[in-house]
């Protein structure tokens, strides 16, 4: 999600776009009302990015596309649980980037945590804050919320912390990067990865936003490692990356949902 002056109230106020009446359907319900988004002609990730530049010229701010995707990837997570069984006990691990793709789980774990989700959001970068105006709201806000655990892991033994008893947890969110990289991952996203790959095997399922850590939303291509995601929720419109068989084979099931993204901003 591209940058922009963040307005932490302006996310409390209503959208009329309401992505929030998502929230509590399940995983048939969300595909039925996000079908027409999965019809439509998959684009790549350089032609995400114009869409998306293109709807704030158009009048729609990052931050509130930043709200409503964020809002999506939490409604998506609430079936996800719900399906499995899991109790409103089991915590939700989210794995956030220092971009905007960890804005978005930043914002699923807002919405979870008001819908009585324990959650644990661990800062995966360097640096004690994300590095983007609009995401670092986000995390500036998720300290005034109950229910939520605020972790920052620079280094592969923050990371190592969450290991035991991760089996425990009632889903990971992957929030890292949403897209692909070249070569190897660095720390600390590798270990992240490997932390997702220890969840799965464990039994607990992953839900990736945008893409599973690292696929290239345009190509496919994989980085080292890479994550595999039970489910992938990504925006707007689908994605080639995600339907070239590499991407396709990590991604789980994947729903496309609709952020208010006009679409005459697929236009150059």
């Amino acid at each position: 999600m591209p940058t922009h002056p963040a307005d932490p109230a302006a996310a409390d106020a209503p959208d009329p776009f309401a992505p929030e009446a998502a929230l509590g359907l399940d995983l048939r319900s969300l595909r039925a009302r996000w079908a027409d988004r999965s019809a439509l002609p998959p684009m790549s990730a350089e032609e995400m990015a114009g869409a998306d530049r293109r709807a704030q010229v158009l009048g729609t701010p990052g931050r509130v596309l930043m709200e409503r995707a964020g809002t999506a990837v939490a409604a998506l997570a609430l079936a996800i649980l719900a399906e499995t069984g899991h109790g409103t006990s089991a915590p939700v691990l989210v794995l956030a980037g220092p971009g905007n793709n960890g804005g978005d789980g930043l914002v699923a774990a807002r919405h979870l945590a008001r819908r009585g989700r324990p959650v644990v959001a661990v800062l995966v970068a360097p640096d004690d804050r994300p590095r983007t105006p609009d995401a670092a709201a986000n995390w500036a806000r998720l300290g005034h919320e109950s229910g939520v655990t605020l972790l920052h892991a620079p280094a592969p033994r923050d990371i190592a912390v969450l290991e035991p008893g991760i089996e425990r947890a009632g889903l990971v969110i992957d929030a890292l990067l949403g897209t692909g990289v070249r070569g190897a991952l660095r720390e600390p996203i590798r270990s992240a990865v490997l932390l997702c790959h220890r969840a799965r095997a464990a039994g607990v399922p992953v839900l990736a936003v945008d893409a599973p850590t690292a696929i290239d939303l345009t190509s496919g291509d994989l980085s080292d490692p890479v994550v595999r995601a039970d489910a992938t929720i990504t925006f707007h419109r689908p994605k080639t990356g995600l339907l070239d068989r590499r991407g396709a084979a990590l991604a789980g099931r994947v729903l496309v949902a609709p952020i208010g993204i006009p679409l005459e901003a697929d236009r150059a």
